[in-house]
């Protein structure tokens, strides 16, 4: 009897989840995207300063920027590619599998001052990426993204993208999809004025609050949906779910006043919940999206390209997933996680979880 596996029962099913995840790629005969370093000359001669928490502070007034730095290991981007492997190979071919890793603001406004002070974006995705089974559909948003950096597609006061950033990653997976995609065009503008988010808090650092950015997001015209939510109650901790809500119908983007630092909530409301959108995209496709709150500015841009999107969190979610999935019929499973979720153990033990609980 090995004591050592018994006594470290995650350590061995990471390692495991890990030679797995090398065995597909060594077997795999797909190409998969090579993601290119992102470099912006432009910000050569910015200064940095690290606030609490390893925050990331440059600029100041309408320019400043606060962001988290990145930092992972080959062993967590080997388990992230394993997962989705893994889930692949669970549903077979009658649902495909994507893995579309979403990066930090660090990856496009670190300025080379502070360039020793988070790790590459490119690297891990390129890891993640070439991991990954034949079976699975790697979708490269980094490039994507870099391409749009001088537009507000993350939050200078927040830790989230903004929506336009969601908007161009929505196109990306769509296109890769093969499902149809509109415009902003067909979307309503609405604004939410004198936002600022998280940072402050993260990086106790008072100069965030005094520059407040507008938080700009899109509502669909001409498509029909309905939202349905479970809805989790959270223990004090608020890390486990002890209780969950009967189905009930709501809004899918919720109403902020301006200078409300909780506008990010705009869609679903937040994380703690199960969400079932129905849409009059009538063409059989079925969207699981697994995700993080980075994952929360996705749906709202897919309602004409699926006829059902499911919300599930990567931290709640009580059911059992390969029944859940056969129960709604679901085509397609998006893993949408920020590069920082997916390179947490626990989000791949969670994912893992769902598969059997």
């Amino acid at each position: 009897m090995n004591l050592s596996r018994l006594l470290f029962p995650r350590l061995f099913a990471t390692a495991a989840l890990c030679a797995a995840a090398l065995t597909a790629a060594a077997q795999s005969t797909t190409p998969r995207p090579v993601v290119e370093e992102y470099t912006d000359t432009t910000l050569v001669g910015i200064p940095a300063r690290k606030a609490q928490g390893g925050i990331i502070v440059t600029g100041r007034g309408a320019s400043l920027r606060a962001f988290s730095a990145f930092s992972s290991t080959q062993e967590s981007n080997l388990a992230y590619a394993a997962i989705a492997n893994k889930y692949a190979a669970t549903f077979g071919s009658g649902v495909t599998v994507y893995c579309m890793p979403i990066p930090l603001a660090a990856a496009y406004y670190t300025p080379p001052s502070a360039s020793t002070w988070t790790r590459s974006q490119a690297a891990a995705i390129n890891r993640i990426f070439a991991a990954l089974a034949p079976e699975v559909v790697a979708v490269d948003i980094y490039t994507t993204l870099g391409r749009h950096a001088a537009e507000p597609i993350y939050s200078r006061t927040d830790h989230h993208w903004q929506p336009l950033g969601g908007f161009y990653a929505a196109a990306r997976f769509a296109e890769a999809a093969g499902v149809p995609f509109r415009s902003l065009a067909d979307y309503d503008t609405l604004t939410v004025h004198r936002f600022v988010g998280t940072m402050p808090m993260f990086a106790k650092d008072p100069s965030i609050r005094r520059a407040p950015e507008d938080f700009v997001y899109y509502v669909p015209r001409g498509v029909d949906y309905t939202t349905t939510y479970i809805n989790y109650t959270l223990d004090s901790r608020r890390r486990n779910v002890v209780g969950a809500s009967t189905p009930t119908e709501g809004t899918f983007f919720k109403t902020y006043k301006d200078g409300s630092g909780a506008a990010y909530c705009t869609f679903m409301g937040g994380d703690s919940k199960l969400v079932h959108v129905h849409t009059s995209t009538a063409n059989g496709r079925r969207l699981l999206i697994l995700k993080d709150s980075f994952g929360n500015a996705l749906p709202g841009f897919l309602f004409y390209s699926f006829e059902d999107i499911h919300v599930v969190d990567c931290r709640y979610f009580t059911q059992n997933l390969v029944r859940y999935v056969k129960d709604n019929g679901i085509t397609d499973i998006l893993f949408a996680n920020n590069l920082s979720h997916a390179s947490t153990a626990a989000t791949v033990r969670a994912y893992e979880r769902y598969l059997v609980q």
